[in-house]
Formats: structure tokens, sequence, C-alpha cells
């Protein structure tokens, strides 16, 4: 199974950063695969709500659906897909680090992308996303940063 592992130090308190990476309409700001999130029905995100979007991979769009495994604010929030062709699960834990907060994310994709790429893109396709979620981090930090007085 491809597996994503990445760690950035966000001058923000991990409330703030927490509440930023869970709200769905914010994932096409920092996620750049990321076309379009929401949540489905009312209320806030919690444990065991959905979320409908779709992402490009590699010229490709998908869609998915996601459902909030954990929803501990503000030190972990995790995930997994319910519904589309890509099957993952993944995590956000939250830590303080000096003044601000350590953020890891950590990701499992089904080998072969659930069959969308094939086994044999496994490594391609892992590599890519890894500096893709590298980016998607340092650009969710600039984010928090530059609007740190809100």
């Amino acid at each position: 199974m491809p597996t994503t592992d990445d760690s950035i130090l966000i001058n923000a308190t991990p409330e703030r950063v927490f509440d930023y990476i869970t709200e769905p309409a914010n994932f096409p700001s920092f996620q750049a695969n990321t076309v379009r999130a929401e949540l489905e029905g009312d209320g806030p995100v919690g444990a065991g709500s959905r979320i409908r979007g779709a992402s490009r991979i590699l010229g490709r769009t998908f869609d998915w659906t996601m459902e909030v495994s954990v929803h501990d604010r503000p030190t972990t929030s995790a995930f997994k897909s319910v519904e589309g062709k890509v099957g993952i699960s993944g995590a956000y834990t939250l830590t303080p680090e000096g003044g601000g907060t350590r953020l890891n994310y950590h990701l499992d994709a089904a080998p072969g992308l659930g069959g969308v790429f094939g086994r044999i893109a496994d490594p391609l396709v892992n590599k890519a996303y890894s500096r893709q979620v590298h980016a998607d981090l340092e650009t969710l930090a600039q984010i928090l940063t530059e609007h740190d007085d809100e």
C-alpha cells in the first residue's frame, strides 16, 4: 500500500490549524489536487461526518466521499474514503511546538490506487503525491502565517 508521511511546523495555534484543515471549504486552498469539497448535511464537522469532493491526480479527476473517523480538536483528525475509485485513509496529528504547531500528515492508499493507475504505477504516483503533499503543507503554513492576526 503506498504510504505518504510528512510534517511541517506552522506558526499558528493547534486550534487554528485544526479548524482550518478540517473545514471542507478550505481544502482547495491548500490541497492542489482538490477541485472541490463540501460537507454533506448540516452542522459542524465531527466524527461520522461525510465530505464529498473531487480531486485531480495525474490529469484525471475523481469524485470521492470521505468519512471523518476521528475528530478530536485540536490534536487529531482522521478520515477514510467510503465512496470513489481511490481507497485511502489518512490522519492529521497536531502538537504544540515552540510558539506554533507541528502538523504531521499520514496517508495510506490502496495498491494501484484502486486499480485506477495499476500497481506498476504505484512508485511513480507515490513519489509525485509525496512531493505534492509537501508543497500542500508549505502552502497551508503560508496561508496560516499570512493570516496570523485572525
